[in-house]
């Protein structure tokens, strides 16, 4: 472990060609595109599904689809495809855009599931409140059931990031970019596995701070108290938005 912290601590294991920094922006840069556009393709879909109350069963067949096919085996596909194909991607590198693809589809389960539940679960009661106030369809959707279902909506984009992050180090293994070829080749020699230790080591930090920073965002957006009382207490109501707050206190009375 000397020799992995002796590693991580030279300047130049990150300045040099190759090197720590420019593999963790590059995997960093294929995180947060793959994450932006599974968000873009995924997200208007499950919640619009939500809202409609029906197909369910298409955003959980599609959800399991893609937790079914192998990560790795369609990037590699991909890449063995005159397109997307292993070449140059701007900013990714080799082999980018096969493994944005790849990752996007591995990012779209979790994000589909989550808001579509998100939505679909929003109480009756609080509908109900709101087709009372005389809302339309589509201002019950932004004002009431978007805001309560955001921490579930959260919690999917939480896993995807994580989930990306991890999974871009299999792009390595196709010729693509990321921490993944500081671990491939540290543990093909021997001499250097100390840096294959230190790669994995590095993206399992990454990891942690990204998981830290998803939570804090993911709870910064409930519109509950983090008590999980109900949106009755002071507390809850400085955080809900007063048309949101006055649906909750509406579904209160009726209780």
């Amino acid at each position: 472990m000397g020799d992995v912290f002796s590693f991580l601590l030279d300047g130049e294991s990150w300045t040099r060609d190759g090197g720590l920094r420019e593999q963790l922006v590059q995997q960093l840069l294929l995180t947060g595109t793959a994450l932006v556009l599974a968000l873009a393709v995924g997200l208007p879909l499950a919640l619009w599904l939500g809202h409609l109350g029906r197909f369910g069963f298409l955003a959980i067949n599609v959800s399991n689809i893609g937790r079914a096919i192998p990560t790795f085996a369609l990037l590699a596909l991909l890449a063995r495809f005159s397109w997307p194909g292993s070449g140059e991607f701007g900013p990714y590198g080799r082999a980018g855009l096969a493994t944005l693809l790849a990752l996007l589809l591995f990012a779209l389960p979790p994000i589909i599931t989550q808001s579509y539940v998100g939505v679909r679960e929003v109480p009756a009661e609080a509908k109900e409140a709101a087709r009372g106030m005389g809302m339309s369809g589509t201002q019950q959707f932004w004002r009431v059931e978007l805001p309560l279902s955001l921490p579930l909506v959260m919690s999917g984009v939480r896993l995807a990031l994580v989930q990306i992050w991890a999974t871009a180090t299999i792009a390595a293994l196709v010729g693509g970019p990321g921490l993944g070829n500081v671990i491939r080749l540290g543990f093909a020699n021997t001499d250097r596995r100390s840096q294959g230790i230190a790669g994995a080591l590095l993206v399992a930090l990454v990891a942690l701070v990204l998981e830290l920073l998803a939570a804090w965002l993911q709870r910064a957006v409930d519109p509950l108290p983090p008590s999980g009382g109900r949106a009755g207490s002071r507390t809850g109501r400085r955080r809900m938005s007063p048309l949101t707050s006055k649906v909750s206190a509406a579904v209160d009375s009726d209780d």
